[in-house]
């Protein structure tokens, strides 16, 4: 895990840089947001909830080193709202050097969001298409920048139903949570070539089985496995977010990009996950989804 003993007595790594996080209120996003905010970064954490972002960075402005943290509520399972947020970010920051596409769901019943889309696929991977689209003009002009997108090991186990992506025909929970992180390895991979030489980087990250609340409202059956999984097998939100928020940070991946990290190591994903062909289906459906041309950005 990053400490002060590893980057020096005082980590400033980040001094004079912009941060935002996505699902920062709990879990992993909190744990990013935090320790971002201790390397010295400018941070804007994003949730849903606007009281438990208002504890969250009041808990951090009262630890010692740096007070520059701001909250920004939207719900990403609103197309809108990602609007919203992006809009609410650039009238106050010119910058931006992280951004960290933390936010997922999964639950165990099929549900539809306010425009109508699936909403793991919405919450996982939609929002952070267009949310990373619409800063990316923000990003290109505060580079050397960075963009970090939390996928999962359950992407080995996705497959991408053309015929059936949102569950219209038949809806299983954990293979519409694997396809949304298969989905954010697709994007990964595609943005980082539209990025080649533009001094914008990204990479995504498995953060392992990690003690958090993502799976405690889905369910009885889910929420039983899941605590089952966080009592003998899960490690804690900040050991789940140490190898994000060493790709925000550390020197030693400066200019690296279209990668997949799990423990600070460059590792394969997938076969499915390198089919370029299903790359470029999967951007051009999620512009269609989202009715952003992602394209004047990358």
């Amino acid at each position: 895990m990053i400490d002060c003993n590893e980057l020096g007595t005082v980590p400033r790594l980040l001094q004079g840089r912009v941060c935002l996080v996505t699902g920062a209120t709990r879990g992993i996003g909190a744990a990013t947001a935090e320790a971002l905010a201790g390397m010295g970064g400018t941070v804007v954490a994003t949730g849903r909830s606007a009281e438990r972002g208002l504890v969250l960075i009041s808990g951090i402005r009262q630890r010692p080193g740096n007070d520059d943290v701001h909250f920004l509520r939207a719900d990403l399972a609103s197309m809108a709202e990602v609007h919203g947020l992006a809009r609410a970010f650039m009238d106050r920051w010119d910058r931006l050097h992280v951004l960290v596409d933390n936010a997922g769901t999964v639950f165990p019943t099929r549900r539809t969001t306010v425009d109508g889309y699936e909403e793991v696929l919405a919450v996982n991977h939609l929002a952070p298409f267009l949310l990373t689209s619409l800063l990316l003009p923000t990003l290109r002009g505060s580079a050397p920048s960075r963009i970090i997108v939390t996928s999962s090991y359950e992407h080995r186990h996705g497959r991408m139903s053309w015929d059936n992506l949102q569950g219209e025909h038949f809806y299983f929970s954990q293979q519409a949570y694997a396809q949304s992180k298969l989905a954010n390895l697709l994007f990964v991979y595609e943005l980082a070539r539209r990025l080649e030489e533009s001094g914008v980087t990204i990479n995504a990250v498995n953060p392992g089985l990690v003690h958090t609340n993502i799976c405690m409202d889905s369910g009885w059956l889910i929420g039983t496995v899941k605590r089952m999984i966080d009592r003998f097998a899960a490690v804690s939100p900040e050991e789940g977010a140490d190898t994000g928020i060493w790709l925000a940070s550390s020197p030693d991946v400066e200019g690296v990009s279209g990668r997949y990290f799990q423990r600070r190591h460059a590792v394969r994903s997938s076969r499915a996950s390198y089919d370029v062909a299903a790359q470029q289906r999967l951007w051009r459906i999620s512009e269609e989804l989202t009715g952003v041309s992602a394209n004047s950005g990358a």
